[in-house]
């Protein structure tokens, strides 16, 4: 009777009854990981239901703030390489057996990179132009022996070239000598700028033709990277420009990198806001004195899927706002390599941890080893501008820091015992598909297919001085439409995967560049697509555009629109 009395009661019944379904459904689901799950993880990075939720509401802050610039089709130099980079720490290997090893197992896991210090502590160790090592008695004879301080760092490059893994050198960690005053910090950057740049200069003619990439420095924003002193952006401006001189004098084919930026928001002369180094840098000049620009790529206390987009939250899309900074000097054709990327795998205990725990965010091994490959596969897709990541790290030498939080970065064990990481990205490399994503991408990029007699060639009116002269191309991408920039006597015959051949381009006699666009679909599909000409033509770069978004956006106001006025037609005609 009651029932049946009261209808707006039975409605809201009604009503409740259903609300509760879905939301036992959604807490069904969010517990099982389904669909719920996975859709809320792919834009907040978050594992746990209710940290999704609360990532949830902080998202949309990500679009009603200024989005960073990216310039996301600028021609980009020194990326279209392997990615694929790690940290190594090959020095402290007394061993050579165990040096060769760790390079044996970074090939056969497919990384290109190898990220190494060579000290300069460690290699011009006692004075001023001594590149000897008088430090230990290595034949135990009770006396001191006198080797050669080269020997060591002549052998990892010998046995980097010998796997085929090229060699990132970071210059850094000056010897005692270079301070009059030890409170200054052994960090600290030396009192005499120059032998700085001569160390680096050293190390340069060693390896000439065989190590070409060099990074300045390391974290000088933040303590104690700069010594018992305030950090100064424009003084280490100074290093990296008078070294930068130095070292393309050496061999103008050098790719120097400035020192990686540790991410941080702090606001204090010892730790200073990456953001406002970097801006202070690019004021005193720094912009004509790097080819590559480092930054760290930690993710934190999210995964790589993090979406939400705060200056004052550090997440792995941080270095979106370093992108933003160089767009606005000036430096959209620079790349951004990160030194080092990870997860920290530490134990959540603190009686293990006992320096640093949880600074770095905690999450497990297999967590760890999921993150990672995600990570690389968001650079290719979304970010042009992102060249070489370098895991942070492969191993240490020993067990003997296992209470400190940075130690569980490690890919494998002290005795080589690979970690869940190690056998993640060697499959994950493995598996890599040859496809290129949105951005504007080289005539060297290592995705391009030429015919059997492609030869780079110097031009001057390329936009990097260097195009592939060639007959044909092939290439894979995912997008809504592809562009060529060329250069060629005839017309280009393009075909889309077994579509019959269409014609991009005219005849054209001299030098005149000439850009070619297809508009492929309204959304983002992967296909092959080929071009061929009858003559030579010479290949500037490749540009894959996306424009779903967009197109999505676009059909939707046409549907509201259309909607709108078929109501409207509607109401009319029923006065």
């Amino acid at each position: 009777m009651l029932w049946t009395s009261f209808p707006l009661v039975r409605r809201w019944l009604i009503v409740g009854g259903i609300l509760f379904v879905f939301a036992f459904l959604g807490v069904l689901d969010l517990a099982n990981r389904g669909l719920v799950w996975q859709a809320l993880w792919s834009v907040t990075g978050e594992e746990a239901p209710l940290a999704q939720m609360r990532a949830l509401i902080e998202l949309p802050g990500a679009f009603i703030r200024p989005q960073p610039r990216t310039d996301a089709l600028a021609p980009i130099a020194n990326v279209g390489m392997s990615p694929y980079g790690i940290n190594t720490f090959l020095e402290q290997e007394v061993e050579v057996a165990k040096r060769d090893l760790q390079v044996q197992m970074i090939a056969e896991a497919g990384f290109g990179w190898i990220r190494q210090e060579f000290p300069w502590e460690d290699i011009e160790i006692h004075a001023r132009g001594d590149f000897t090592d008088r430090r230990n008695d290595v034949n135990g004879d009770g006396t001191i022996d006198t080797i050669d301080a080269w020997a060591k760092y002549d052998h990892i490059v010998d046995v980097a070239e010998e796997y085929g893994v090229r060699l990132q050198v970071r210059l850094s960690n000056p010897p005692s000598w270079t301070h009059a005053d030890p409170a200054i910090g052994e960090k600290a950057p030396p009192d005499n700028l120059q032998d700085f740049v001569n160390y680096a200069v050293a190390v340069a003619e060693r390896y000439r033709g065989r190590i070409l990439h060099y990074q300045i420095w390391n974290e000088p924003n933040i303590y104690p990277e700069w010594g018992e002193q305030a950090v100064d952006p424009e003084a280490y401006t100074d290093m990296l420009c008078r070294t930068y001189r130095a070292l393309k004098d050496v061999d103008p084919n050098i790719v120097v990198i400035s020192a990686a930026l540790a991410p941080t928001i702090n606001l204090t002369d010892r730790n200073l806001s990456d953001l406002i180094f970097l801006q202070r840098m690019y004021d005193a000049g720094a912009g004509e004195c790097f080819d590559v620009l480092s930054t760290q790529g930690y993710g934190f206390f999210s995964g790589p899927t993090d979406r939400r987009m705060r200056p004052t939250t550090l997440t792995f899309s941080h270095h979106l706002y370093i992108r933003d900074i160089m767009v606005a000097n000036g430096d959209s054709h620079k790349p951004i390599w990160l030194a080092e990327a990870a997860w920290n795998a530490q134990p959540e205990d603190p009686s293990v941890v006992t320096s640093q725990y949880g600074q770095f965010g905690i999450v497990t091994p297999d967590e760890a080893a999921r993150y990672m490959p995600l990570a690389y596969q968001r650079a290719r897709e979304e970010w042009s501008w992102l060249g070489v990541i370098n895991y942070w790290f492969f191993k240490r030498a020993s067990d003997g820091e296992r209470n400190q939080a940075f130690y569980y970065f490690r890919m494998v064990e002290p005795d080589f015992t690979p970690l869940p990481i190690y056998d993640a990205m060697r499959q994950y490399i493995a598996d890599e598909q040859p496809i290129l994503y949105q951005g504007t991408h080289q005539e060297n990029h290592r995705f391009l297919s030429f015919d059997a007699d492609a030869e780079q060639v110097e031009v001057a009116e390329a936009q990097f001085n260097r195009a592939m002269r060639t007959t044909a191309l092939s290439v894979m991408m995912h997008g809504t439409e592809i562009a060529l920039r060329w250069r060629g006597v005839e017309p280009i015959s393009v075909r889309v995967g077994n579509d019959p051949p269409l014609s991009i381009g005219e005849s054209r006699e001299g030098t005149e560049w000439q850009s070619g666009h297809l508009f492929l679909s309204l959304n983002a599909q992967t296909r092959t697509i080929s071009f061929s000409s009858p003559g030579p033509f010479e290949l500037d770069s490749v540009t894959v555009i996306d424009r779903t978004a967009m197109n999505a956006l676009i059909g939707a106001a046409v549907v509201l629109v259309g909607g709108g006025w078929l109501v409207w037609r509607a109401r009319g005609r029923k006065r």
